[in-house]
C-alpha cells in the first residue's frame, strides 16, 4: 500500500465524495458559463457586462497595479468580485485539494542529480523529482507513458524494484532515451510505440505513470490502463484541450448521466491551461506585444470589412516582432485577403489596441478565476472513471504552482475487479 493513500471520498478531510465535488463544480460552472465561455479577446463587450453591470463596472475600475496584484491572488479577487456576484463566493471551497507534495528532503532525494540530468531542463528535472517523491514508494515495475527521452523513467528507476519500460512514438527520442540510459547505467528501456494504437497490449502487473502527457494521450492511459487492469496508475494531466473530439464528453458514467450537462468544446478547454507563471520574462513581453498588435488589427479589420465580428489570424512569423505593427498588419491583411488603404493610420489602430488590451486584461482577470475549477471538473471526472473501474484513488497537488501550474496528481491503485463497461471516448 502506498503511503498517504487516501480515497477521494475523504477529499481534503471534508468527508465529501468526489461525485458530490464533481457535481458541485459542474453545476457552478454551468450557472456561470456566460462569464467564462466567451473570450474577451474576440468580443470587445461580452454579453455578461450587460447582465451584471455592477461587476463590469468593478472590473473596469481596477488599476493596472491592482490587476498585477490580483493576477496572482485569486482569494483576494474572489472576495472582491463576490460583492457584485455572490455565486463566486463558493470558489475557495470548490478548488480546495489535499496537498500531496512531499517534504523538501524527500523531493531532493528523489530528484535526478544534475550531473546525470543530461539534456534535461532544470525545471523538468525538479518536476520529475517531485512527482517521483509523491508516488513513492514504488512496489511494481513501471511503465512510463509518452516518456520522451526517458527523463522521468531514469528518475523513477532509482526507486523502482524492477526495470522501467518507456513508451514513445518519436524514433529520435527513443534512440536518445536508450543512449542516455545506457550511458548512465539506468535499468530503463524505451520502446518505439504509438500509445494511441488500439492493438497496444499492456501488462496488468505494471504501474502506469505519465507526467504531463497531453490531452487524448493521458486519457488513453486512463482508458486503456483501466481496461487492462494495470495494478496502479499515476499521472499528472496536461493540455486537456488537445483532442480529436469536437466536444468534451465526461469519461465517467456518473458524469455522462448528470444534468445539467456542461457542454464544452476543445477550444473552451484551453482556458484550463492558460497560465504563464513559469514563462520567462522575454516570452511574456513578446506575448504582450503580439496581443496588442492582434487587438489593434482586430479593430482595423472590423473597420475595413464593415463587419463587427472577430476574424481569426494564423500564428505570425517571429521576424514580425522586429518589424513593427505596420508590418504585422500588412502580413495579417495579406493572410486574410484584405486590402489595406495606403493612408492607413497604423498609430490610430495601435492606440485602439492599447485601449482594447486594458479591457481584455480586466475581463480576462475575471475569466481566469474559472481555470482551476474547469481543470478540476475534468480531473474529478477522471477520478470517477477510475473508481468505476475498481481503483482506489487519491488526488491532490504534488508540487507548488511556481514549479508548474499543472501540479495535480491522480494516484490510483486497483483494489477490485469490475464487470466490463462500454468504452467511453472523451
Amino acid at each position: 500500500m502506498v503511503k498517504r493513500l487516501r480515497s477521494v471520498s475523504t477529499l481534503s478531510g471534508r468527508g465529501v465524495s468526489v461525485n458530490s465535488r464533481w457535481q458541485q463544480l459542474n453545476d457552478w460552472l454551468f450557472e456561470l458559463r456566460d462569464l467564462w465561455l466567451p473570450a474577451p479577446f474576440m468580443d470587445p463587450e461580452p454579453a455578461w457586462t450587460r447582465v451584471w453591470p455592477e461587476l463590469a463596472e468593478l472590473m473596469a475600475g481596477l488599476s493596472d497595479e491592482q490587476c498585477s496584484d490580483l493576477e496572482e491572488d485569486a482569494v483576494t479577487l474572489v472576495a472582491l468580485v463576490a460583492e457584485a456576484l455572490p455565486a463566486l463566493a463558493a470558489y475557495p471551497q470548490l478548488v480546495s485539494l489535499e496537498e500531496l507534495a512531499p517534504a523538501d528532503d524527500e523531493v531532493a532525494g528523489a530528484t535526478l542529480p544534475e550531473v546525470r540530468a543530461t539534456d534535461m531542463p532544470g525545471r523538468k528535472r525538479l518536476q520529475a523529482g517531485a512527482f517521483t517523491a509523491a508516488i513513492s514508494p514504488l512496489d511494481k515495475p513501471v511503465l512510463d507513458w509518452c516518456c520522451g527521452k526517458g527523463h522521468l523513467s531514469r528518475t523513477l528507476a532509482a526507486r523502482c524494484p524492477a526495470d522501467v519500460q518507456g513508451l514513445e512514438w518519436n524514433p529520435e527520442l527513443v534512440r536518445e532515451g536508450n543512449r542516455l540510459a545506457e550511458r548512465f547505467g539506468d535499468p530503463v528501456t524505451v520502446h518505439c510505440q504509438d500509445v494511441m494504437d488500439d492493438g497496444l497490449a499492456l501488462d496488468e502487473s505494471r504501474h502506469g505513470v505519465a507526467l504531463h502527457a497531453c490531452g487524448d494521450l493521458h486519457r488513453q492511459l486512463l482508458r486503456r490502463g483501466a481496461q487492462a487492469g494495470l495494478s496502479r496508475i499515476s499521472l499528472s494531466p496536461c493540455c486537456y484541450h488537445l483532442t480529436t473530439k469536437g466536444r468534451y464528453q465526461p469519461m465517467s458514467q456518473s458524469g455522462r448521466g448528470h444534468r445539467p450537462e456542461l457542454s464544452v468544446t476543445a477550444s473552451d478547454l484551453r482556458l484550463a491551461v492558460r497560465e504563464t507563471v513559469t514563462a520567462p520574462t522575454r516570452v511574456r513581453e513578446q506575448t504582450k506585444r503580439m496581443t496588442l498588435w492582434r487587438l489593434g488589427f482586430d479593430g482595423l479589420q472590423r473597420h475595413l470589412r464593415g463587419v463587427d465580428e472577430y476574424l481569426p489570424v494564423p500564428s505570425s512569423p517571429t521576424r514580425l516582432l522586429h518589424e513593427g505593427f505596420g508590418a504585422f498588419c500588412r502580413w495579417a491583411a495579406c493572410e486574410r485577403e484584405l486590402v489595406l488603404p495606403e493612408d492607413t493610420d497604423f498609430q490610430h489602430w495601435l492606440d485602439y489596441g492599447e485601449r482594447r488590451m486594458k479591457s481584455v486584461r480586466r475581463y480576462e482577470l475575471l475569466r481566469h478565476l474559472f481555470r482551476r475549477p474547469l481543470e478540476l471538473w475534468m480531473l474529478f471526472d477522471y477520478v470517477l472513471y477510475l473508481e468505476e473501474q475498481g481503483y482506489q484513488v487519491r488526488v491532490g497537488e504534488f508540487c507548488s504552482r511556481t514549479l508548474t501550474p499543472r501540479n495535480l496528481l491522480i494516484d490510483a491503485i486497483r483494489v477490485y475487479d469490475t464487470p466490463p463497461v462500454p468504452r467511453s471516448h472523451p
